[in-house]
């Protein structure tokens, strides 16, 4: 197990690295974000030649490729990178924003998961009936629904018109948590809505699939009740793959999937500054949440294949 363990940790190292290299090659040769667009941007487009050269200079544009990454990766792990357009510190504007963002990303998981399970088992035990029919089809409408779209619907006419939420903003958990948790109830629901319809799908398939395997049947043929069926063997088995999507996708979700749900609730999160940061093609920022982002989705992958590997050694033999 400890050697497994090594290796992904390896692997996951490995795959941060080329990640970091194919994002600072990305964003030195996109059309406006080489070296030539962010001299630019950080002199004026109006500067004259002299205040240019000394931009390239002052911010190493002037080396080879090779030692530009060094440098940018060097500042990106001591916390130094810097915005071109405000000079704000990137690692310090991601801090800020992380407790906005991870209060949104778990209160929506929580949301996604249970109703998700609740929504998968139900259908799953009614399939074919009136009540399966009917939570696939609000199945099918979360996931047609854009986030953005349901969004702007959902503050259009939950906030202005009916006023029973409010516009928009963060307020910090320890400043008041009922109006952290009241602020925050809009957007955890939007943001839940598309997951929930994919989970609940995904639920029915495996626990209609493990129904007919042995052991249920055998389980049945011992006299034990359908409840006591369901949850030691039938949900149970079923659940392996949601936990390993929800995994993923809470992780994908706080590296910066949420962005927007923030840009259109106004969260200040890492989502918000990421957008505002494209927005202005503001590489630094760009990269640090982009490296943020893909550190927690590889971090989480990574702990996924050591859980799965504790609990079902043949994938130790298989990796």
């Amino acid at each position: 197990m400890a050697r497994f363990i090594v290796r992904r940790i390896v692997h996951m190292l490995l795959v941060l690295w080329a990640i970091s290299v194919l994002v600072f090659l990305i964003f030195n040769v996109v059309p406006g974000g080489g070296t030539e667009g962010q001299v630019l941007r950080i002199a004026g487009r109006n500067a004259n030649e002299v205040t240019r050269e000394q931009v390239k200079k002052d911010y190493g544009f002037d080396q080879p490729m090779y030692v530009q990454y060094y440098e940018m990766m060097k500042k990106t792990l001591n916390g130094e990178l810097i915005s071109y357009s405000d000079q704000r510190n990137v690692r310090d504007e991601i801090v800020k924003g992380i407790p906005a963002t991870a209060s949104l990303v778990i209160g929506a998981g929580i949301i996604w998961l249970t109703v998700g399970v609740l929504f998968g088992v139900l259908s799953a035990l009614y399939a074919g009936k009136f009540v399966d029919r009917f939570l696939t089809g609000l199945a099918m409408i979360g996931i047609s629904m854009p986030v953005f779209w349901l969004g702007l619907v959902a503050l259009y006419y939950l906030t202005y018109k009916i006023e029973l939420f409010p516009p928009g903003g963060y307020v910090p958990l320890k400043e008041d948590p009922v109006d952290w948790a009241y602020h925050l109830m809009l957007p955890w629901m939007v943001l839940s809505v598309l997951f929930i319809g994919f989970y609940s799908r995904l639920l029915r398939t495996n626990v209609l699939d493990v129904e007919n395997e042995d052991y249920v049947r055998t389980a049945r043929a011992k006299g034990l009740s359908e409840r006591q069926t369901l949850s030691r063997h039938t949900l149970r088995n079923a659940m392996i793959p949601i936990i390993t999507l929800f995994g993923l996708d809470f992780g994908a979700t706080f590296g910066g999937g949420a962005i927007l749900t923030e840009s259109i609730f106004g969260l200040q999160g890492v989502g918000q500054y990421t957008a505002e940061s494209i927005g202005a093609l503001d590489v630094p920022p760009i990269m640090g949440v982009v490296l943020y982002g893909a550190f927690f989705i590889v971090l989480l992958n990574t702990i996924v294949d050591i859980l799965y590997a504790y609990l079902d050694p043949r994938i130790r033999l298989e990796a």
